[in-house]
């Protein structure tokens, strides 16, 4: 198959082109190199399977594709909330035009959505029928409300015009090529301890995350967009 990855050279993207690639299909690899980094995939540049373009989702893109799955957006508190605007627009307008594609070609689309939609959830631990608890005006709204925004317009496309959609909720996930400013929980305690400092513990220590290894993440969102008969949203996370 032919299969377009936005966001391809970020810490999920680029481990998604791995195994893609390992698994025969050719690849376009996509992204605007805000928080991707070339060095994430130019083991797979000479690869005649891959082929990396320089674009950002929020313009109006045209592949002939099989496939398409959206990691387009800043994931990490730091770097979604140094230019709030644009994390949004990335979010809106890149499930937009994700979506215009997939009606266009007739392709399958996945959007990589978020537990932060979720939002501060009021009982502990939430069962997946949890609707969630947000705030639309805080400081981390612009990647919750984007993100929530486009598993609306998902729906919204399958409805009306029939867009085949998947719909993955992924929580925190660690592994190789992860930023070492990531600024979540794995990211700054390894960095503390390759340097030798204290870890920092917010609060009382008790809080709990649902961590998933890259390679199992990776593995969920292809069994997902390979399903014929569900849409999700599917919550992406450890099982405990």
């Amino acid at each position: 198959m032919r299969i377009l990855v936005t966001g391809g050279a970020g810490f999920l993207g680029s481990h998604l082109c791995d195994r893609l690639i390992d698994n025969g299909d050719e690849v376009i690899c996509m992204d605007n190199f805000f928080t991707g980094r070339k060095e994430n995939i130019a083991h797979l540049l000479p690869n005649p399977k891959l082929e990396l373009v320089e674009h950002d989702i929020i313009e109006p893109f045209r592949f002939e594709v099989d496939q398409i799955y959206n990691l387009a957006c800043p994931a990490s508190p730091p770097h979604y909330q140094y230019n709030p605007i644009r994390t949004i627009k990335t979010s809106i307008m890149g499930a937009t035009n994700s979506l215009g594609l997939a009606k266009r070609v007739n392709a399958r689309v996945l959007q990589a959505s978020t537990s932060e939609v979720y939002g501060d959830p009021e009982i502990h631990p939430q069962p997946e029928t949890y609707k969630g608890s947000v705030n639309p005006i805080g400081i981390r709204a612009c990647y919750d409300e984007g993100k929530r925004c486009a598993e609306t317009l998902f729906f919204d496309y399958h409805r009306e015009n029939e867009v085949d959609i998947r719909i993955a909720r992924i929580f925190n996930t660690y592994g190789p090529r992860m930023l070492p400013d990531d600024g979540r929980v794995v990211s700054n305690f390894i960095v503390q301890a390759l340097k030798e400092e204290n870890i920092t513990i917010y609060g009382n220590g008790e809080q709990t995350r649902s961590f998933c290894y890259v390679d199992d993440l990776v593995e969920g969102l292809i069994r997902l967009m390979n399903q014929t008969d569900q849409t999700g949203p599917i919550n992406s996370g450890n099982p405990g």
